[in-house]
């Protein structure tokens, strides 16, 4: 009878451990969020300015229209403003305008009585030589298709913070499998032996752009937890969804800011899938 009893013990207990739980979420404050972008490329230079929204709400993105943005160009004491364009639903500098390697800029942002700042020095770009690609067959967790290989060099013994970013067919691509990330733990010797872009299958007559980015520490920090966050399911086994490390400060005013500033160089190259 004992052993029944435990069996018993033990059944209830693994059937109370899969039940569905509900919890009730609290309100939370909106935040101001920052995501700002100066490059080598003016083409690339923007600043978003918008509302942060719960981590369960699928309500639609909520920009920020009125903001003052500018950029300091701090080793001339220039300013360069922006301003907002409906159509792409960002910040835009006023005046065509770029960043040059070994150069410092601020970003500014002020609204609603806070004045937030960011500052990054634009480090020197590696080498990206040129882009391959190979068909591979499925295999269990890898789909069918052609994928692409970037060749290259990088010179740096420090700050080797990169991201890669894929454009499809003018689509940017922004799932969470589409951030690529990678550092000095990869090697300095990642692009000489050719660094493959294993998550994203492409196929015959695609179109594909490759953006290579040297970022400053910080922004590298941000995008690594943001990917940490969108992987994250909010399971048994997963730390609780918290917001990735901003690396801007409060200059004025008493509300936080979420988001990032990314100052780097950008190297670009094309191939269309034949």
């Amino acid at each position: 009878m004992m052993q029944k009893n435990l069996i018993l013990g033990l059944l209830i207990l693994l059937f109370s451990c899969q039940e569905e739980v509900h919890l009730e979420l609290r309100d939370t404050v909106d935040f101001p969020v920052v995501e700002g972008i100066w490059t080598t490329n003016s083409n690339l230079n923007q600043v978003r300015v918008s509302m942060s929204q719960s981590y369960y709400d699928s309500s639609t993105y909520r920009p920020v229209t009125d903001a003052e943005v500018y950029i300091i160009h701090e080793e001339r004491g220039k300013r360069f403003n922006f301003e907002y364009s409906q159509q792409t639903k960002s910040y835009l500098p006023v005046y065509n305008e770029r960043g040059f390697e070994g150069q410092h800029y601020t970003l500014h942002v002020k609204m609603n009585g806070n004045h937030y700042r960011s500052s990054g020095v634009l480090l020197e770009a590696p080498e990206l030589d040129s882009l391959s690609y190979r068909y591979k067959e499925k295999r269990l967790l890898r789909p069918e298709g052609y994928y692409i290989t970037l060749h290259g060099k990088i010179p740096f013994e420090e700050d080797n913070y990169y991201r890669v970013r894929v454009v499809r067919n003018d689509t940017l691509l922004v799932s969470r499998s589409d951030y690529l990330l990678f550092d000095e733990t990869f090697g300095t010797a990642a692009l000489e032996d050719g660094f493959e872009i294993e998550t994203i299958p492409f196929d015959e007559g695609d179109e594909v752009r490759i953006g290579l980015y040297r970022l400053n520490e910080g922004a590298y920090d941000y995008l690594e937890g943001l990917v940490e966050l969108m992987y994250n399911d909010g399971g048994l086994f997963t730390p609780p969804p918290q917001n990735p490390p901003s690396n801007f400060e409060l200059v004025e005013g008493d509300t936080p800011v979420l988001g990032y500033y990314m100052v780097g160089p950008v190297l670009s190259e094309a191939v269309t899938i034949q």
